[in-house]
This record gives structure tokens, sequence and C-alpha cells, in this order.
């Protein structure tokens, strides 16, 4: 068995070197200081099957030091799961080896990797959904040292640690070198032990290149109990090679063809040893919880209720509903309601406490296996999470994000509270959904349409009470909107959203009594956005759309309202923009809303700005025959 591991290791070590040669590029150095862990752990631990890569009790492996995975290709390609050719497209357009994994093209892998940091937090939510399930997989994560100067790393070793989870092993390649320097700690395996200890693992300090070592350390990993285990493994960049072995300046390069054939013949030549990965019991989740019909909380209308409230309300009643769905939560779930779904599914609640970006992380780790996760915290501070959300979408992983209390409407908290870019943030992220309810009734159904919808998901809610709008029996499918207030005598119309919606309806009723009408439209759906309602409700007011927003001015709503005259062949809207263009401070939400220009006596002055204007041009401010082509008598 030495034998054929040692040739595996040295297999896996050309094999990275051929394929990034042919590239051009790519992390050969990188790749192969990881060689001889790569060699033990497929060769004789990991339990997986190539054929069924989404096999519920398949173990898991994250290379969390995304750029390696040349060293991950060859090990798929050792295990019969690639051929030689496609190793040698890696990095080639159209290939499926991306120069850093990437589940949208490659279903042996579970999440993108690349950006540092996070692939130990997506293995805590693979190991949590592992647990929840009664099965039986564990969850290897390889990590470079260089990424532990990530914060994010260590809200990761602090989670494990806290909830015990004694099928997760994290693996350290500590080869000392980063792209340009040094790492922090060098080769000091006993600072990153301390470390590791203190957040409640085993740590286990070994060198990276002694295979019977790293066999010893993989079977104590497998037996503790009790607590995660780390693998700390003293290895050298380049190994193998006489030529960049532990050599600064050759992080990210390839070798050149001739010096290429040198380290190849060096380690001994091409070789093609194939390996059998012994694969998993059969198994599948244990469900403990049964489905039931879903029966959506419902709210009279007039009556006042926080959207936040429906939120925990809604995802109390998706969890009896389903029991695929997860929760989790920052340490605000009595702000967010999310201790609504906790008391009834104690089992299925994640308790993330004040660390955004483990629990975004996390979230994707049970997401890719299966689960409805919902995640909830203030909005302001999924900021923080935002590269997780972000390499989440990379992952083709599906997430239900919740920020709460969003804009200057949460009052004397001030700034630091106050989502002001939440939707712009949101918005961007590839393949997004982006939802801003107004009310309780509208809340609910919307989350419930959120569970079985693909992608990143975000959904805005508000602190303050609102009154109920809809009945309970209203639709409101994601890409539409509401009309709420129209007629043929419209001079203008009013796009809003959550609380600015109830603004908007106040102006109105001011407006009326003055006898001027306009158009009111509840923007639910900020991306995908109603284009059609919003470009009909442009003919029909004289192409003047007021957008109200608790908002930066930029990118949040009045953008999306834009975007949907992309590629119109009408002339494009006059768009005035009422959104937070000063930076708040405290005060109460009315006093709030006033100082940024967004409540309703704000809208009432832009609606009467916008008539005086065509009164000076010789018009009566009603609408008449225009550019929209569209005439009222």
């Amino acid at each position: 068995m030495a034998d054929t591991l040692a040739d595996l290791a040295a297999q896996l070590r050309i094999d990275s070197i051929r394929c990034t040669t042919a590239a051009g590029s790519g992390h050969p150095s990188s790749s192969m200081s990881a060689a001889d862990i790569m060699a033990v752990l497929f060769q004789k631990y990991l339990r997986f099957d190539f054929q069924q890569p989404k096999a519920p009790n398949n173990d898991r492996f994250v290379l969390s030091k995304g750029h390696a995975c040349p060293v991950l290709y060859s090990a798929f390609k050792a295990a019969g799961a690639i051929d030689d050719r496609e190793l040698l497209s890696l990095r080639k357009f159209g290939s499926r080896l991306e120069g850093h994994p990437n589940p949208h093209v490659l279903p042996l892998v579970d999440v993108a990797t690349g950006s540092l940091g996070q692939g130990l937090a997506v293995g805590v939510g693979m190991a949590l959904a592992a647990r929840l399930d009664g099965l039986p997989f564990r969850t290897y994560v390889l990590m470079g040292d260089s990424e532990t100067a990530e914060g994010s790393v260590w809200e990761a070793f602090d989670k494990a640690g806290h909830y015990g989870l004694d099928n997760l092993c994290a693996i350290i390649d500590v080869n000392r070198l980063g792209q340009s320097r040094e790492t922090e700690l060098g080769w000091n395996l006993e600072a990153y032990a301390a470390r590791v200890r203190a957040f409640g693992w085993n740590a286990v300090t070994l060198d990276g290149h002694d295979l019977g070592a790293i066999d010893r350390a993989f079977a104590e990993a497998q037996a503790k109990k009790g607590q995660p285990t780390c693998l700390i493994c003293r290895t050298e960049k380049g190994h193998g090679s006489s030529l960049i072995a532990n050599q600064d300046g050759w992080h990210g390069k390839p070798l050149p063809e001739d010096k290429a054939k040198d380290a190849i013949r060096e380690l001994g030549g091409e070789r093609h040893v194939r390996i059998q990965v012994q694969k998993p019991e059969a198994l599948k989740a244990t469900v403990q919880d049964k489905a039931s019909p879903l029966e959506l909380p419902t709210y009279e209308v007039g009556q006042k209720e926080a959207t936040r409230k429906a939120y925990g309300d809604a995802l109390l009643a998706l969890g009896n509903a389903r029991p695929d769905v997860v929760a989790l939560d920052a340490e605000v779930s009595n702000s967010t309601y999310a201790n609504e779904f906790q008391k009834a599914h104690p089992k299925r609640y994640f308790e993330m406490f004040i660390a955004e970006q483990n629990m975004v992380s996390s979230a994707v780790g049970m997401a890719v296996l299966g689960k409805k996760a919902f995640v909830s915290t203030f909005a302001a501070f999924l900021s923080r999470a935002y590269d997780q959300v972000r390499m989440a979408a990379i992952s083709n992983a599906t997430v239900h994000l919740c920020g709460s209390h969003a804009g200057v409407s949460i009052g004397e908290d001030g700034p630091s509270q106050m989502a002001l870019e939440d939707l712009a943030m949101m918005r961007a992220v590839g393949g997004s959904t982006v939802l801003y309810p107004s009310d309780a009734n509208q809340t609910a159904k919307l989350l419930a349409q959120l569970a079985d919808r693909q992608g990143i998901t975000y959904l805005r809610s508000t602190r303050e009470k609102t009154p109920v709008l809809y009945p309970a029996t209203e639709d409101f499918p994601i890409g539409g909107s509401k009309v709420l207030r129209q007629s043929d005598e419209d001079v203008a119309t009013v796009v809003a959203a959550g609380i600015t919606l109830h603004e908007a309806l106040k102006a109105y009723e001011a407006l009326k009594k003055d006898g001027i009408a306009v158009r009111v439209i509840d923007l639910y759906s900020v991306k995908p956005v109603d284009a059609k309602t919003l470009r009909q409700a442009a003919r029909e007011t004289l192409g003047r759309l007021i957008v109200v927003e608790d908002h930066w001015a930029e990118g949040g709503l009045a953008d999306a309202v834009l975007e949907a005259f992309t590629g119109a062949r009408e002339q494009l809207p006059t768009v005035v923009r009422l959104a937070v263009t000063k930076m708040p401070g405290s005060g109460k939400p009315a006093e709030l809303l006033d100082a940024a220009g967004i409540d309703a006596g704000h809208i009432v002055e832009a609606v009467t700005s916008l008539r005086e204007e065509t009164t000076a041009r010789g018009g009566d401010g009603r609408p008449s025959e225009n550019a929209w082509g569209h005439t009222n008598a």
C-alpha cells in the first residue's frame, strides 16, 4: 500500500505540472504541496460514488484553497472520473476544469472556491446537515495556510467547536509560502495548533509528506468523538521538484515545457496509477418531521403588523409544512422573528451568533445538500457577508436571505444599523431575486414562493408596523407589481415599495383632495421587475415616473425601474428619484423619512412641481397627446 500511495502522490504532482504547463497558467506549486495528503485521503478514507456525486451518504470534500484545483482534478483522473484529455483541458475556454472549482460546470464538486477563507464554513454547514439527517458521512476541508489570516476561518472554527462536529475534518496545508512572501506563521505548527485547540478542536501536527503519519492522522480524526479534528501538515510548496520546492516566486506560475520535463523526470516519469475510491453505504436521510399542507398566516386588512413579524410567522409555517426547511440567524432572532421557527423546530434551527460570514457559507453547505436554507439578520449586516453571497451564486447554491431593519425608517438606532445599499447589493448578484413587500399578507405569500425559487433570493423587511393593504386571498407573482390607485386622469405615476408605498398612498389622498390624480404602483418585485406594467404606466401618465425609496439613490428601486425601459421603443420616461441622499442620523421614523425627502409631503411636492413645469410650458398639467402615444380627452 505504501508503494501505491507514493506512486499516486507522485502522479498527482506530475499531472498537476502537466495540466498547468499545457494551460500556460495555474498553480502547480500549491498543488504539489498537498499531493501526499490527497493521495492518502482518496485512496484510504474518502467514501464517494463518482457515478452518483449527489448520493446523500457520500463523504464531502471541499477544496477551500481552490487555486490548488490541479491536484483535485488529478485525483479525479486517478479515480477514473475524468480522463487525461480532459485533465489537459484545464483553464481552456469551454472546459469543465476551470481555474478554480465550479459546480456550474463540474458536478463532482459541491461548491465554488477560490475566494479564500470560506471553505471551512461551508464544511460546517455540511457537517450540521449530516447530523440533522442522521447520516454517517464525513466532511473534509483542505485549507491553505495563507487563508487562515481571514477572520471568517476563525468564525468557522468557533462554530464547529461550539457544535462539537466530530464528523468534520479540516486539513491545513502549511507550505509556508504565500503569493508574495512567507505566511504570517510560517512553519510554526504549534501556533496553529494552539489557536485551533482554543476553539474546541482536536489538533494533530504532522509532516505532510510522511504518508504513514498522514494515514495515522486521518485515522485519529475518524475515531475522535465529540470534537472536530484539524490536521496541521508541514509541507513544502512545489515539493518533488528541486527547481521550485520551497522557493519564492513560483506561486501561480506554471513550469515552462523544458523545466516541466525535468521535474517530471525527477519525480520518476509519467505513470498511470488508478485507484478505486470506496463507495459509501447506500443510506438515505432519516426524516424526523413529516410534511404537511402549507398553512400561511393571514392578517386582516387595516390591522398593523411589521413585515419582519410576517417573515417569522411565514417561516414557521414553511417549517411546519416542509421538513427540508432550515433556518439560520445571527443572534437577532427575536428581532427577525426567526425565533418562532426556533421554538417549534429547534433541531432545524441553527444559531450562528454574530458571525454573518460563517452563517451565509454554512447555509451554502446545507443548501447544496438539499436543504431549503433561510438566513436572517439585520439587512445592514448582510453587507459583511457579501463575498459569501457572491460565492454562493457562483456555487449554484439556493439560499434565501431576509434582511430586516432596512432604511432610515428604523428610527433612533442611527445610520450604522440602516441598510441603505442592500437592494443595490443584492440586485447585483448573478441570477438573484430581490423582493420588498409592503404588508404582512404580501410577505407571507412571497416567502412561500421563495422556498422553491432557485438561486440567491433576498427579501427586505421593515421594522415598523404598517397597515395591511391586501386581503390574504391576493396573489403576488414574482416579477409582478400591483397598481393600487389609477384613473384616466393620472398626471404621473408614483412607484414605491415597502415603507414608502404607505407614504405614496398618503400622498395620493392629499393630492386627491386638491383634484390631482396620480397612479400608485407597488413594485414589490425589484428583481425581476415588472417592465410591462411600468411601461404601460409611463405611456398613460405622460411619461412621468416618481420613484420613492428608503435607500440610497444608487442601485435601488429607481435603477430597477429604469432597467424596465432598456430596449423599449418608446422615449425614455422622466424619472424623478426621491431617495436618501444625505447621511441620516437618529430620530423618529417620521422625522427621518421627512429629512430624507421620501415621505408623503415630499411626494406631493414632486407631483406638484411636475404639474407646474407643464403649466409653465403652456399646458394645464393634465395628460394630453404626447410622445408616449396616449391621448386623454
